[in-house]
């Protein structure tokens, strides 16, 4: 096996590994499903009452904003997973295999990506139950989710860089509630940010999850011509600087991340 094969082939063995874990831990992926679902039915029949959206139904506004924070929920398991495994010591057992380096962090954001893509499932046929329609052609639909799945493996590389930074799940687990709450929160995500004061729309328009969120809505046609959109380039362009953050993740977290585990597992 040579140097190209050896990641692949043993990331892939990880990621068996932790699907199994997932498994027999109904937490996490309750965790992953049941949050957005709950989200759901929350936002569309309790809050949704209340909300307006110009032109449009409350649900199809909403089911782009849950499908980017059920991504945020999931992509935060990476660095759970990842902390919970430093504590037990499991990454020590594996510097004694004959196994690639890069292939712990390869098959924990891959095992991740299929999670995602089963929590996406549900959170479509939950969002048909309640409402939710795609308006485009199937090829934009398909491109909707595949976005939303590249969105899902870039950021898991940003929670793994933050997990081994931390190395405790306490302090991850910290973390990352205080920094994704204000992220989902102040976005488009639930509601419509041109309502925002000020300071919060111009926080809101530069948002990352704000961005993913509007080019969810474009792809899936859940946008109306009745409702202000905003100047700002991300919103004007939302696809294009979708694929610039997911780029960007990419080209900046992973490396940083193995550097990191380097660095933990031979201290």
């Amino acid at each position: 096996m040579n140097a190209l094969t050896m990641p692949i082939a043993d990331g892939w063995t990880i990621a068996k590994r932790n699907t199994l874990k997932i498994r027999r831990s109904p937490d996490l992926l309750g965790s992953v499903v049941m949050l957005p679902i709950v989200l759901v039915l929350m936002f569309a029949y309790v809050f949704g009452s209340a909300i307006e959206i110009p032109g449009m139904s409350y649900k199809e506004f909403l089911l782009p904003g849950i499908f980017v924070q059920a991504v945020i929920t999931a992509a935060q398991v990476t660095g759970y997973s990842l902390t919970t495994d430093l504590e037990k010591g499991i990454y020590d057992r594996f510097r004694s295999l004959p196994m690639a380096p890069s292939a712990v962090l390869v098959g924990q954001t891959a095992s991740d990506l299929l999670m995602n893509l089963a929590g996406l499932v549900v959170m479509a046929a939950m969002g048909l139950i309640v409402g939710w329609r795609v308006h485009t052609s199937p090829l934009e639909a398909a491109a909707g989710f595949a976005l939303l799945l590249l969105f899902a493996y870039a950021f898991s590389w940003v929670t793994a860089t933050v997990a081994l930074a931390l190395r405790t799940p306490a302090s991850f687990n910290n973390i990352a509630t205080m920094l994704s709450f204000p992220l989902v929160f102040v976005s488009n995500a639930f509601i419509d940010a041109s309502r925002l004061p000020t300071p919060l729309r111009v926080f809101a328009d530069w948002n990352p999850i704000s961005t993913f969120t509007q080019a969810a809505r474009k792809l899936f046609g859940n946008t109306s011509t009745a409702m202000k959109t905003s100047d700002a380039w991300p919103m004007q362009h939302a696809i294009p600087a979708s694929l610039l953050w997911i780029a960007f993740m990419l080209i900046v977290f992973i490396p940083l991340a193995t550097r990191l585990y380097k660095k933990t597992v031979s201290a």
